[in-house]
């Protein structure tokens, strides 16, 4: 385990707690007690972060892993988590990441400059921060991110935006790129399911789109019994684009048994069909299904004439028709988004990697 590294966004009371300032859960924590995220534990000198230098996962990954389906599209990126989360979700598909003890979870040792300097030896566009909560160690990401930015990388968060408003600020000014999680439109959903306030993400979603250069794709997990009433689904991508506007990509996502829902069943392929051809009818441009096989659903069409922009098979690009500029050829109306000229070619598989291969 690493040594524990000053924390910021914190405050004492008046009876000697420390109490955390980074999201809306405000943990007041006496000495060498651990706030809820796991990862943040209060001293007599204040607040520490447990797992700094701690990279879990490490693996280069298609982009459209994360998934961002308008941010570099078939390049390579440079996976990695910690341990921790401020969230508890009943439904979470990589408890063992999110739910571990810092000293419990697999891990390498890594410096900022090692993870920026592999993955610019790997190839990579970018570096992801994923698998659990970023924003519980951001101190940590945002030293990677300084990093990467020096090798002309660029950086991507993805995160379920529970945050306070200063943190908020800080870390996304060193992002690139977020995917954001929006597990559904309901404050009950967020307390029963979550542990977690929706209000908080639906403020950052705003504050990405409103105030921030970052760019910004939503991803929704539709489990079956508990968000995927189809008028819940649409209310959701009315929010989108009310509130985020026609061109932020919305992905409809299918939840497979895990965590604490493992007796839930995996959501038919039919129900993210029909959310996306809800949102599109409703004005969202871009919606796409995830985490099942659907071509149509995956690729990316010309909002204004129809034709066919990106093919893609999964995780893998298949067929690419942009202009230079990311326009459509046949009636030359720009696609939103971050586009190279072509497309990389890193491909739909996952590659591990030892830091130790790249010192």
């Amino acid at each position: 385990m690493s040594p524990p590294f000053p924390a910021r966004y914190w405050h004492r009371r008046s009876d000697g707690r420390v109490v955390c300032d980074l999201c809306p859960q405000g943990c007041a924590l006496a000495p060498g007690h651990t706030g809820r995220c796991g990862v943040r534990r209060a001293t007599e000198q204040g607040l520490q972060l447990l797992v700094y230098g701690q990279a879990s996962g490490l693996s280069v990954d298609p982009i459209e892993k994360k998934p961002l389906l308008h941010f570099l599209p078939g390049s390579a990126v440079l996976s990695f988590g910690t341990a921790g989360c401020n969230l508890s979700c009943c439904f979470c598909q990589n408890a063992a990441l999110s739910r571990g003890r810092p000293e419990a979870v697999a891990h390498q040792r890594a410096t900022p400059a090692q993870i920026a300097r592999a993955a610019r030896d790997l190839g990579c566009r970018s570096v992801a921060f994923t698998y659990n909560e970023p924003l519980v160690f951001l101190e940590y990401a945002i030293d990677v991110a300084a990093a990467c930015h020096e090798q002309g990388l660029l950086t991507v968060a993805v995160t379920a935006g529970q945050v306070n408003a200063a943190p908020r600020a800080e870390f996304f000014r060193h992002m690139d790129a977020a995917n954001v999680d929006l597990k559904a439109l309901d404050e009950r959903f967020y307390r029963d399911l979550c542990g977690g306030s929706l209000a908080a993400v639906l403020e950052t979603l705003a504050y990405l789109h409103d105030e921030t250069k970052v760019w910004l794709e939503v991803t929704h997990l539709v489990i079956p019994g508990e968000n995927d009433a189809p008028a819940d689904l649409a209310r959701l991508s009315q929010w989108v684009l009310d509130h985020l506007g026609p061109t932020v990509p919305l992905h409809f996502s299918a939840f497979h048994p895990d965590a604490d829902l493992w007796h839930r069943p995996p959501t038919p392929p039919v129900t993210l069909r029909q959310a996306r051809a809800t949102a599109r009818t409703l004005g969202v441009r871009h919606a796409y299904t995830g985490n099942v096989a659907d071509d149509e659903g995956s690729s990316t069409w010309c909002h204004a004439c129809g034709t066919l922009l990106i093919g893609r098979r999964g995780f893998l690009v298949t067929s690419w028709a942009l202009g230079p500029g990311g326009q459509c050829p046949t009636c030359g109306t720009p696609c939103a988004g971050c586009f190279d000229a072509r497309p990389g070619t890193w491909g739909g598989s996952r590659r591990s990697i030892q830091l130790a291969d790249h010192a």
